[in-house]
């Protein structure tokens, strides 16, 4: 069954021009990194390398965008970056970009080359359909803190992702919860790409494109759509 993506009023009020596209993929074989999902990665520090040009992550435009989506809700986008964002800082620096498992490093590298955020959620963990939403403040996000689960609430206003069960990503696309998060056992996933102008439609699709053909590839047999992005 297909999984249902919608964005809520307010915040499309908020930050006209959002849209995103979501990679439903079934039947994936995830497992360890592995020297094809380390090259993807490597790939994509050498095209954001080429993209920015010497520049710093949120001088790129798009990265830009997103800054002033978070300062729209009141998030301080310094310090709680965007998952691209964060990630392209962690590609430029020494160390580069974690190695985390096949799928997880797929679509990484996809966010990292293009400067898109990009998330991945297993499908088997997701109650009822995706909502983006400004929270009212009393919804459970489940998270991990100091080896012990534990429950946090998001701040009354922010925008978060969340399902029937509670919040799946804070601050937008700034921290997942682990509770759908991608393991190594993940067999069904979708995976859900975010833009904001001066993304461009035809830019949003090829990334959507480009992560489809490394699913394939990393995971043969495995069946895999592009869901075309949502009108604003």
């Amino acid at each position: 069954m297909t999984l249902n993506f919608t964005v809520a009023d307010d915040v499309r009020t908020l930050v006209p021009g959002f849209t995103h596209l979501a990679v439903e993929a079934h039947g994936l074989v995830n497992g360890p990194s592995s020297e094809e999902s380390s090259a993807l990665l490597d790939d994509a520090a050498r095209r954001l390398a080429e993209r920015l040009a010497g520049r710093a992550p949120h001088e790129d435009p798009h990265v830009a965008a997103w800054r002033a989506a978070y300062t729209a809700f009141g998030a301080k986008p310094s310090r709680t970056r965007n998952s691209a964002e964060a990630l392209a800082k962690r590609a430029l620096a020494d160390g580069g970009l974690p190695r985390i498992n096949l799928l997880v490093d797929a679509y990484n590298a996809v966010s990292v080359a293009r400067l898109i955020p990009v998330g991945g959620e297993d499908l088997d963990r997701i109650e009822g359909g995706m909502r983006l939403v400004r929270a009212a403040g009393d919804e459970p996000f489940v998270t991990v803190a100091g080896g012990e689960e534990s429950v946090e609430h998001p701040e009354p206003g922010e925008i978060v992702w969340c399902d029937g069960r509670g919040v799946t990503c804070r601050r937008w696309n700034w921290r997942q919860g682990p509770r759908t998060r991608i393991e190594e056992e993940t067999v069904n996933a979708v995976f859900l790409l975010e833009s904001l102008a001066p993304m461009t439609p035809g830019e949003l699709r090829a990334a959507g494109e480009e992560l489809a053909r490394s699913l394939e590839k990393l995971s043969p047999g495995a069946r895999v759509t592009v869901r075309e992005p949502e009108s604003a």
